[in-house]
């Protein structure tokens, strides 16, 4: 490995790139064309459409994609997923395969030098594979021998606080209990996941606040909004089922208000593809009021709106809920008089967005009580993440719209089971809970000491304080920040270990040993000794249901993730551990058993979930109870308005997602409803910034960024006009994600500050 030469980042090769007009609706006969492209283009048509049939469905199998909610009741029988869904599964689903021979066509050094796209375009792994130190190429390990390998590095730590244990979000409720249970076996609370680096802003926000980290609503209560403010998120991309609530809110008479610094096509209009009517009217209107924000202005924008609406509440009252800020919240007093300081000229000028903009949404706001707020990493990837919710949270109590019918908080997560692994024990901060129902149930003393989140794991493995890092799914390096130093960090590593389905550039990017671990996919028939098995998961309103694969797997080599863990924890223990692990990794009704016994609201869990129908975990601020919270209400707080103090020379750079990509997985090169065909390498400029600084469309240039006295790059990009906020600037990740400073994240989240890069921009000599 010292001889070869590995590429951390993803290629810079251009590969063509067409503009057109950005698209002025979402889905519609064109979303259909592309899923089924896709889907069939990597599955084969009767596969396809099979195992499309039972994605989402009851007694189906959970899309591999995001965590948006299935409908409680009716499923559509046309299909319950959405164009990204279908590539989601196509990824998995793929015939292709990455077998052996693979490994030993290619050396490692060669495919880090592919771009992310086609790495991910190679095919399912099929066998579990060693890089051994110094070696050149990926070599076949049998599965005992991989597990040997795993506990003897483990056994070899001076300390269990040099192992480090990566979750994400795909993982199983079942396979992540069992994961935290032997990590905290092993002795230490080293479970960094990927909510460290989307949402964990919102769960240290929404618990001070409201006493949750989960939002409050269900996928009926948008339905019954009389307004839903849509904040710092891209639903037509990252979450396009989530159109269909909102068109049945606009068409059961509610309100949407857009808040964002692009406008983007899915909050425009949406032409639903499974209603006959919307190809005949041309769809539904999303949006009624559009805020265009700058990036990270939302606080001063929140606080212009309810500055005003005070106001209103002043002159004329019934405004605010006097009654439930009264009996149900604390600290109004000292948000209105915060209120008092900040000139209104001087907020609405820092926010960007026009006043006769934000008088059109506060004239909806004013007399509306069922009101939610939604919201994703537009908001979080800030340092000031927090604040940035718990002022979305302000406007909520002033309202009175927490714990109502059709009002609340509505963090839209990302991985279909972030939510659910945060649940079962996926936290480096370990709960009394957790430690006490482990003591109880498995007879160990559990360790107590905090853990290492995301970015002081990264931080750990980079100075030699961590020196295992083992991922139960991911591509941890595309998607942490400061990839250099990250990748760095990884190779400073002696061992790391990816439980995967698809090849990703952490596969390349390794400590002195590595390991890959093939794992069944969602997709994918789950059976022991001939009987099939199922796993749950959690959808991002707190529904728990279960997941049953259908397909053949890919590779009669793989293992489920339980069974792995189980293996891997078995190998280490061997007889000297009272618990069962093989057992206990085989059976999944006896992981279940133990979650009921040990977390709340997991009662007969067995039981609810083999119906097919799912239930809610116990959500106190959805039903109004703040109990648990400083005299026992709900929080307000005073939050300050953001300093970037950018120098004349810096823009505000913001990482996004295109149309072809789900998180770090690439699915093609097109970003259609932005215009954009055939590459990934763009930056979009205002074109006033682009005259201003001497750029001419599809200009080559690079970008930098410079924090602590250190410089970042991230080179060859095409400059693109797009009508985003002047000084703005946006770029996709993982591309940009090499500009994020590894020592700059949210306040209390430690959440990378990926949406609020200071950046410079360069002409590139070619």
């Amino acid at each position: 490995m010292k001889n070869q030469k590995i590429q951390v980042t993803t290629s810079d090769e251009l590969t063509g790139i067409k503009l057109t007009k950005p698209a002025t609706y979402a889905a519609g006969v064109t979303g259909m064309k592309v899923a089924m492209e896709h889907a069939i283009g990597e599955m084969g048509a009767i596969r396809a459409f099979q195992t499309l049939a039972k994605m989402n469905q009851k007694n189906g199998f959970d899309c591999p994609g995001c965590a948006w909610p299935d409908p409680d009741d009716k499923r559509s029988v046309l299909g319950e997923y959405c164009e990204n869904g279908a590539k989601a599964l196509a990824e998995e689903a793929t015939l292709k395969k990455v077998t052996p021979d693979f490994f030993s066509k290619y050396t490692v050094a060669e495919m880090s030098r592919w771009s992310d796209f086609k790495i991910g375009k190679s095919g399912r792994l099929t066998h579990p594979m060693v890089l051994k130190a110094g070696a050149t190429h990926y070599e076949r390990i049998e599965w005992k021998a991989a597990f040997d390998l795993i506990a003897q590095k483990l056994k070899a730590l001076d300390s269990p606080d040099e192992g480090v244990f990566y979750t994400s979000g795909r993982s199983s409720n079942e396979a992540a209990f069992l994961y935290g249970l032997f990590v905290r076996a092993f002795g230490t609370n080293n479970l960094p996941d990927c909510s460290n680096m989307c949402h964990e802003s919102s769960g240290v926000g929404l618990s001070q606040t409201l006493g949750i980290g989960k939002g409050s609503v269900t996928l009926n209560d948008l339905h019954k909004a009389e307004v839903v403010m849509v904040i710092g998120q891209n639903p037509g991309t990252n979450h396009p089922r989530m159109l269909s609530a909102l068109q049945a809110c606009k068409q059961n008479g509610g309100k949407v208000i857009t808040v964002n610094p692009l406008e983007e096509a899915g909050l425009k209009k949406f032409k639903n593809p499974q209603k006959a009517a919307d190809y005949f009217t041309g769809g539904t209107a999303i949006t009624d009021v559009f805020l265009q924000v700058k990036v990270n202005q939302d606080i001063p924008l929140l606080k212009a709106i309810m500055k005003k609406l005070h106001a209103l509440e002043e002159t004329q009252g019934g405004v605010f809920d006097t009654n439930f800020i009264k009996n149900k919240t604390q600290g109004y007093d000292e948000v209105i008089n915060d209120l008092k300081k900040y000139d209104l000229n001087h907020l609405i000028a820092q926010s960007g967005v026009g006043e006769e903009a934000i008088n059109e949404a506060v004239q909806i706001l004013a007399p509306a009580k069922k009101i939610i707020i939604c919201w994703a990493m537009g908001l979080t990837q800030h340092k000031n993440g927090v604040q940035n919710i718990k002022e979305c949270v302000n406007l909520l109590l002033l309202k009175g719209s927490v714990g109502i019918e059709g009002g609340g908080t509505c963090p839209v997560r990302g991985h279909s089971n972030v939510q659910g692994d945060r649940t079962v024990g996926i936290n480096h901060l370990p709960s009394k809970t957790i430690l006490e129902g482990i003591k109880r149930e498995f007879g160990f003393d559990a360790p107590t000491k905090k853990g290492y989140d995301v970015v002081r794991c990264i931080q750990a493995m980079h100075d030699g304080k961590a020196k295992v890092f083992v991922a139960l799914g991911g591509n941890f390096l595309s998607a942490a920040s400061d990839t250099e130093y990250t990748a760095r960090a990884l190779q400073n590593c002696d061992l790391t270990v990816s439980i995967s389905t698809k090849l990703n550039r952490t596969h390349f990017v390794t400590g002195k040993t590595a390991l890959i671990l093939p794992t069944l996919g969602r997709s994918e028939l789950d059976q022991k000794d001939g009987n099939p098995r199922f796993v749950t998961v959690e959808n991002s309103m707190g529904k728990v249901h279960s997941s049953q694969g259908r397909l053949e797997p890919a590779s009669q080599h793989l293992m489920s993730e339980p069974e792995i863990v189980g293996h891997l924890a078995q190998a280490y223990f061997g007889k000297s551990h009272k618990i069962n692990w093989l057992e206990l990794g085989q059976d999944y009704d006896l992981i279940r058993d133990k979650i009921a016994a040990i977390i709340s609201g997991f009662q007969a869990y067995n039981k609810k979930v083999k119906t097919g129908e799912g239930f809610y975990l116990p959500n106190n601020a959805r039903v109004g109870d703040f109990s648990k919270l400083p005299n026992g209400r709900a929080q307000f707080s005073v939050c300050p308005l953001p300093q970037h103090d950018l120098k004349s020379d810096e823009f505000l750079l913001t990482t996004i997602r295109s149309h072809d990509q789900f998180n770090t997985t690439i699915y093609g090169l097109d970003d259609r409803y932005r215009g954009v065909y055939n590459e990934r390498r763009v930056v979009f400029i205002n074109p006033n910034d682009m005259k201003k600084i001497g750029l001419k469309k599809l200009d080559l240039i690079d970008l930098t960024s410079e924090y602590d006295g250190i410089i970042r790059t991230a080179n060859k990009f095409y400059a693109v006009p797009y009508d985003i906020p002047v000084g703005d600037i946006a770029a996709y990740f993982p591309e940009a994600n090499t500009l994020v400073p590894i020592n700059h994240f949210a306040e209390y989240s430690y959440t990378p500050i990926s949406k609020s890069i200071k950046t410079r921009i360069n002409k590139h000599n070619s």
